[in-house]
């Protein structure tokens, strides 16, 4: 998606600033706890020319993920999905001279958004340039390294430098990147060997006061990260001060409640063309690794779910306090 940059003038860097707070308020009761300008109509309920329309302005305006903001099912309903493929393809094509590059480029038969959109300014005019080649590596795969350089199907192309994107271990990576122990000597990685389970993307059964900030089962990557940390930072920060006053020792999540929130982030996923297509959302980069949608879509229910298990008491969590073993909330 093109992300139209500019240099912003004093007085808009100003403006914004004086509205921070504002800002973020707002931000709490989006989606995707960012202001996407979201379009309350469908995609099919209006004319061909008149969703055209608002994808060249889309496009030409606001652009980057705001763009799958022009309508409200483009997410949700598959046959409005193909009407963005189609815009993105015609529009690949009005700006890539080469018409085999365009192609390589265009969304055929693809889902847009099912995977992290990308967004950048000038990236498909690139493309035009004569020092620029394209190869399609899923049809023909790198063949190797030369001393000068890649071959690709016979073809060696000579090279200075070589940007390796090997992709990433999104949402579990880094936790699992630490030997974490919990009841019993039990390992994270064990416990998460099929797939990530917590309740909230906050806890995980087994690991008392262990919290996550942005866990799988939260909106995070799914949402205005900043934001979601903010949000994740104040209610563990919240909690712990009540768990000291109350006198609590250890806080953990309940067997139902983690299962029950499980199988909530599964279905609401479902609902939504993310699950469609091999991405990082499902660990689809990394071999071997469990295919589970990990991310909550949702950041303002989500808000309103933590909200609601923080005023009944912490719902779903067990309290310990201290000197006792065991207290359900």
């Amino acid at each position: 998606m093109p992300a139209n940059n500019r240099v912003l003038s004093e007085e808009e860097r100003n403006a914004t600033k004086s509205r921070y707070g504002e800002l973020r308020n707002f931000t709490y009761q989006q989606p995707f706890a960012t202001d996407f300008h979201m379009n309350d109509t469908s995609a099919l309920s209006v004319s061909a020319e008149e969703r055209r329309r608002i994808y060249e302005e889309r496009w030409n305006g606001l652009g980057g993920l705001h763009f799958m903001a022009a309508f409200n099912d483009l997410m949700f309903n598959g046959e409005a999905n193909k009407t963005v493929a189609e815009f993105i393809v015609d529009k690949i094509h009005s700006i890539v001279k080469d018409p085999k590059k365009a192609e390589i480029l265009a969304p055929r038969n693809g889902v847009v958004g099912c995977k992290r959109l990308c967004s950048d300014s000038g990236y498909f005019e690139t493309f035009n340039r004569d020092n620029v080649d394209l190869v399609d590596v899923s049809k023909s795969p790198i063949e190797e390294m030369t001393e000068t350089g890649i071959r690709v199907d016979g073809t060696d192309y000579p090279v200075d430098d070589i940007v390796f994107a090997t992709g990433f271990d999104a949402m579990t990576g880094a936790l699992l990147g630490v030997d974490i122990r919990g009841r019993n000597g039990q390992s994270l990685r064990d416990k998460w060997a099929a797939g990530p389970r917590t309740y909230l993307g906050l806890q995980t059964v087994g690991f008392p006061n262990l919290f996550m900030i942005t866990g799988p089962g939260s909106p995070s990557v799914l949402s205005n990260m900043m934001v979601s940390i903010d949000q994740h930072v104040n209610l563990i920060s919240d909690t712990i001060r009540y768990l000291e006053s109350a006198g609590i020792v250890e806080i953990e999540p309940q067997q139902a409640a983690e299962d029950d929130w499980v199988g909530h982030v599964n279905d609401v996923a479902d609902l939504t063309v993310y699950p469609t297509c091999n991405s990082w959302y499902l660990g689809s980069n990394v071999p071997g690794k469990t295919r589970v949608f990990m991310p909550y879509v949702g950041f303002n229910t989500y808000v309103a779910k933590c909200r609601d298990v923080v005023e009944n008491g912490y719902q779903g969590f067990v309290l310990v306090p201290s000197g006792r073993e065991t207290a359900a909330a």
